[in-house]
This record gives structure tokens, sequence and C-alpha cells, in this order.
């Protein structure tokens, strides 16, 4: 489902992945774990389109995603291309990124009406759902300002289910919320990552979390994998001295 050939990304002089190959499979559910400032984030924002590649190519469900083609040859896409390919893709941001001057309902129904064409009415039903799902049916006419951290990310979390994506990120979806709100939120992420078939790729310090939904585990440190492995590999019996070190601090 996600495939990165030989992606290097810099920031002026400073490299923040380095030559980066790595697969996904289609349903698999993958943690990125390491240390701040070791390219995770990145993985996430080039994968959203959000930044561009420097070098190499990423692939999504079969298609190039950062190129496209002219002929035989890859070139940078294009914003229509873009548009085209990350339909299929969601993100959930750490600060929710909800539209303020619009309720419950709007924000979940806004994309689906107007990226995927879909009726209102049909939005509308699912957004329901959606809610209903993530514990908050009794809250489609409140406005963001009136939810607490929990529930605005509860929301972000059935805003992008609503578009139906074959591939969810996840971007320390918890890092923002008070400690008593993040067992709320990580249970619905639990039940997704459990009933359905959509794969995940997940940027988080919740370790337990990681553990408890991970198909696959990936260390990176300075832009790099350092190991991958099963969770079970990964946090009981990790090969690399910098996976045990970071594991030692965060643990």
């Amino acid at each position: 489902m996600i495939r990165f050939d030989d992606v290097v990304k810099r920031f002026g002089d400073h490299t923040v992945l380095d030559d980066l190959s790595f697969t996904v499979d289609r349903g698999e559910k993958v943690t990125l774990i390491g240390p701040s400032g070791s390219g995770k984030t990145t993985i996430l924002r080039l994968l959203m389109t959000l930044e561009t590649v420097t070098d190499g190519v990423i692939w999504v469900n079969g298609r190039p995603l950062s190129h496209q083609y002219r002929g035989d040859r890859l070139v940078p896409a294009k914003e229509k291309h873009l548009r085209e390919v990350r339909k299929s893709i969601g993100m959930v941001f750490q600060q929710f990124n909800l539209f303020p001057n619009m309720n419950v309902l709007q924000n979940i129904t806004e994309a689906p009406i107007h990226v995927l064409g879909q009726s209102r009415d049909e939005a509308v039903a699912r957004a329901r759902t959606l809610l209903e799902m993530v514990g908050l049916s009794d809250r489609e006419t409140a406005h963001p300002t009136q939810l607490s951290g929990g529930q605005q990310q509860r929301v972000a979390i059935a805003r992008c289910l609503a578009m139906s994506p074959s591939v969810m990120l996840l971007d320390e979806v918890t890092s923002a919320l008070d400690p008593e709100l993040v067992d709320g939120v990580l249970s619905v992420l639990r039940d997704i990552a459990s009933s359905t078939d959509i794969t995940m790729l997940i940027v988080t310090h919740e370790m337990r979390f990681a553990r408890e939904v991970s198909d696959r585990v990936m260390m990176f440190d300075a832009g790099r994998i350092a190991e991958a492995g099963p969770p079970q590999q990964i946090f009981e019996d990790p090969a690399h001295e910098r996976t045990r070190e970071f594991l030692k601090a965060v643990l």
C-alpha cells in the first residue's frame, strides 16, 4: 500500500530523511518510534503532500504519489495529481485542526460533500454513524470551543474516517491532551485498528498503545531505520543499541 524508494528529504543543508526505503502492506498497522527529530513526522507530511521529496519516489496503492508519469518517465507531480492520489489518505494531527466556525457535524461532512461529491443526506448519515462510534452522538451541534481536547480529537478521527481512506496517518494524536483524556482517544483508535482493514501508519510516544495495535514497529534514528520487527521483539529484545537506549528513556 505504501512504498518509499530511496527517499531523501532535506531542509536546507539539514538531511531529515536519508535514502529511506520501506514498504507497508495493505491493512498493516505500523508504528514509527524514535527520538524527536528522527524524521517520523516528516514521513507522514510527505504522504499527505504537505512536504515534497528532495529525491526518491513515494508510491501509494501502486501509484506514484510524489511523481507522475510523462510518457515512460517519472517527473515531479503536479497539484492535480497530488489531490487525486491523496484522496485515499487521511491524517489525524496533534492539534485537531477542526474548523472553529463549524459545528461537529459540519466539520465531518464538509470534505465528503465538496471533495468526494457525496449528497448532504449521505454525508450526514455517515457522520452520525461515525459520531456514535467515537462516543459523541450527542455533540453534533457543538462547536470545537465547546468540546474538551479529547472530544475534539475524537471528532478529528471521525472526520478522517468520513473520507473512507485506504491509509490513515496518526501523528502524535494524544500529545496535546491532558493525561486523563488520552485513554478515551486511544480506545477509539484500538477499535479502528482491530475492526477495519485500513492501513495505518502511526507516530506515537505511547509505547503501550504501539505494542497493542502494531503489526510492526520501526525504530528511527537520524532519518534512517535503525531496526524494525514485530512489537514483541522490538520491545522485549531489541537488537540495536540505539533502540535499547531510546526505550530505556521512554518506558
